[in-house]
C-alpha cells in the first residue's frame, strides 16, 4: 500500500489549492485523487466552451435532481465537474465573493474565525486583481487572474441604463465594499482562456516531487482504522476498474463538492444511521447531519425578442460564427471568450431590505425552453433571477452500497414560502427591468412567460416550468458548533468524531451566501490549508462600516 502524509479526494476549485499549499514547502507528501480525466478538453479553456461542458460526460458527473412540485415534476440536471478544476473548469467563469454579511453570519452560528474580517485575507491571497478595486479588499499576486468582461453589447449598456431609471445604481465592483448595484460581471478568464483552479493553482505544482496526482481515480471508500481515517480506496478508470488502496500518515481531506462529499461519507459508514443500515452500510459513525442541509440557488429564467439589434443567437451561426472563430484565436473580441451571463445585478425584493437579497443577470442571447444550450433562431435576450438566500433545504443520500451508483438529490425548491414570495418579487422585477425606456427601443415582446402571467399565482406556476438550478450547490457537511445536531465539521473543518479527516469544499458552508460559490470555496481551501498545516490564521481585515 502506498503512503502519503495527505490523500485529498477531489482535484476541483479547493483540492487544486490544497494541492499547491500542502506541497509548497517540500515538507510533506501529497497524493491528489480526481475521478475524471485531465482537463484536455479544449471546450475546457474556451470561454464559452462552458456550453458544451455544461452537458459533456466525459467531464461532468451530470447528476439529476428529484423532482418536486415546484419544479413542475421535471428531474434538473445537476452538473459537477468531473476533470481537473472540477466545476471551476465548467462553469460558468463568474467570480463573485457575496457580502460582508454572509459570512458574518457564519461566525454568528459559532463558526469562530470564520466571519468577513477573517475570510478576507484569504480572498486576497487567492486572487490576482486585474482591474479597478480597493486594494485593501482586492488582491494584487494572488494565483488566480480575476478580469472585468471585455466586450460591451448596446443591450447591455441598455440594460443598465434602464436599471438606472428603477434606482439600480451602477456599480463599479461588487466584490468591493459594498455588492448592491449593476454592472458587467468579473470572470476567472484571462487572455481569451479559462483560469480553473487546474490552471492557476495545480499546474504551477505539477512538478514538484512530493506531489502525486492520479486521475480517472473514483474513491469507492474512506479506509477506516477504528474512528481513525487511515487512507482511500479508489477504483482506476471507474466500475470494474483495478482497485487500490493508499495510506494517509497524516490526514485524509474530502474535496469532493456538496454531492460527492456526502455520498463517500454515507459509504464508508458515516452519516445517518437509518439510512446506512437500510442500504446495508455498516454504521461506523452515526452522524445525522452528512448529506442533510443541501441549498442551491433557483433562478425562473425569462426570455424574449429583440428588435434593432443583433444577438448573439445571429453572431452564433454560419458565417458569422467562423467571423467570431477568426477573432477569437487572433485576440480580438469574440463571443467565443464570453461568459454565458454578461451583466449581473444585486437588489432587494421589499423596498424596506436593509441588505440586497436577491440577485439578477441579463445576456443578450436567449435558449429554446427546455433545452440546455440551444440558442433560439430569433435575436433574443434572457434576463434571470433568484433568491440569495433560500430558506428551503433539501438533501443527498446514497442509492446503494454502490460507490458507482450516482446518489439521489433532493433540493427542495421553494419548498419554504418566504422563497416563493421572494421569488415572485424578483420576477416582477425582471419584468420590470426589461419594460424601461432605455430598452423600448430593442424590446419586440416576451416569450416566455408572456406578458399575460401576471398575478402571483401565474408567476409562481411559470416558475415551476421555467426554473432551473443556477449550479449552486452547497452544505451538506455543514459546518458549526458543537452544540449544532446537524453540524458535520468543526470551525477547523474536521469531522465530528472521526480522527484525521476533514471536508474541505462548498460542503461545508452552514448558510448560503449571496453568490456564486466558486470564490467562497477557493476561500475555504486557501484559509482549510493553513488549518491543515497547523499555521497561524492571516491577520483579520477589519473594513469600516
Amino acid at each position: 500500500m502506498e503512503t502519503f502524509d495527505y490523500v485529498i479526494v477531489g482535484a476541483g476549485s479547493a483540492g487544486c489549492i490544497l494541492a499547491n499549499r500542502l506541497t509548497a514547502d517540500g515538507k510533506y507528501t501529497v497524493c491528489l485523487l480526481e475521478a475524471g480525466p485531465r482537463d484536455w478538453n479544449p471546450y475546457i479553456h474556451i470561454p464559452a466552451g462552458f456550453i458544451k461542458t455544461l452537458m459533456d460526460p466525459k467531464v461532468n458527473w451530470l447528476y439529476e435532481a428529484e423532482p418536486s412540485h415546484w419544479t413542475g415534476g421535471r428531474n434538473i440536471t445537476v452538473p459537477r465537474g468531473k476533470t481537473l478544476g472540477g466545476s471551476s473548469s465548467i462553469n460558468g467563469h463568474i467570480y463573485n465573493r457575496g457580502q460582508r454579511m454572509d459570512f458574518n453570519s457564519w461566525a454568528q452560528r459559532g463558526n469562530q474565525g470564520w466571519g468577513y474580517a477573517d475570510v478576507l485575507p484569504y480572498f486576497r491571497r487567492c486572487e490576482t486583481r486585474i482591474g479597478g478595486g480597493d486594494d485593501t479588499i482586492r488582491g494584487r499576486d494572488g494565483n488566480l487572474a480575476v478580469t472585468d468582461l471585455n466586450y460591451d453589447h448596446p443591450l447591455c449598456e441598455a440594460f443598465m441604463d434602464g436599471a438606472g431609471e428603477i434606482g439600480i445604481p451602477r456599480n463599479p465592483d461588487y466584490n468591493g465594499a459594498k455588492q448592491e448595484g449593476i454592472s458587467y460581471v468579473q470572470r476567472t478568464a484571462y487572455k481569451g482562456r479559462r483560469m480553473s483552479t487546474a490552471r492557476a493553482f495545480l499546474n504551477p505544482a505539477k512538478s514538484r516531487p512530493n506531489l502525486s496526482l492520479i486521475t480517472n481515480a473514483h474513491a469507492t471508500r474512506i479506509l477506516l482504522d477504528g474512528k481513525r481515517a487511515a487512507g482511500v480506496e479508489y477504483a482506476k478508470g471507474g466500475r470494474g476498474g483495478r482497485t487500490t488502496k493508499l495510506r494517509a500518515n497524516r490526514e485524509v481531506i474530502l474535496s469532493g463538492g456538496a454531492i460527492n462529499s456526502p455520498q463517500l461519507l454515507q459509504l464508508s459508514g458515516i452519516g445517518p444511521g437509518a439510512l446506512l443500515q437500510s442500504l446495508g452500510i455498516e454504521v461506523v459513525h452515526d452522524l445525522a447531519g452528512v448529506g442533510e442541509n443541501l441549498r442551491d440557488h433557483y433562478a425562473p429564467r425569462f426570455s424574449g425578442k429583440i428588435k434593432n439589434s443583433d444577438t448573439i443567437n445571429e453572431r452564433s451561426k454560419g458565417l458569422r460564427l467562423a467571423g467570431e472563430v477568426v477573432k477569437y484565436f487572433a485576440g480580438g473580441k469574440s463571443i467565443l471568450s464570453l461568459s454565458p451571463s454578461m451583466v449581473y445585478g444585486f437588489w432587494h425584493s421589499d423596498p424596506v431590505a436593509k441588505s440586497n437579497d436577491l440577485q439578477f443577470i441579463f445576456t443578450p442571447a436567449s435558449y429554446k425552453l427546455g433545452v440546455h444550450g440551444l440558442l433560439d433562431e430569433h435575436p433574443g435576450f434572457t434576463v434571470a433571477t433568484w433568491q440569495h438566500r433560500p430558506e428551503s433545504k433539501g438533501w443527498v443520500r446514497s442509492r446503494s452500497s454502490d460507490p458507482f451508483e450516482k446518489p439521489l438529490i433532493q433540493p427542495n425548491y421553494l419548498d419554504d414560502e418566504l422563497d416563493r414570495k421572494v421569488i415572485v418579487s424578483a420576477m416582477r422585477l425582471s419584468r420590470q427591468l426589461i419594460e424601461t425606456e432605455a430598452l423600448k427601443p430593442y424590446f419586440d415582446g416576451w416569450v416566455y412567460p408572456d406578458e399575460n402571467a401576471q398575478s402571483d399565482d401565474e408567476l409562481l406556476e411559470a416558475a415551476r416550468h421555467c426554473g432551473n438550478t443556477t449550479f449552486h450547490v452547497m452544505g451538506t457537511c455543514r459546518m458549526g458548533p458543537e452544540t449544532d445536531s446537524t453540524a458535520v465539521v468543526d470551525e477547523k473543518l474536521r469531522v465530528r468524531g472521526i480522527k484525521d479527516l476533514r471536508v474541505i469544499d462548498a460542503s461545508i458552508m452552514p448558510a448560503m451566501i449571496s453568490a456564486n460559490l466558486n470564490a467562497a470555496t477557493m476561500m475555504i481551501g486557501e484559509k482549510g490549508a493553513d488549518m491543515v498545516l497547523d499555521k497561524p490564521a492571516m491577520e483579520p481585515i477589519v473594513l469600516p462600516d
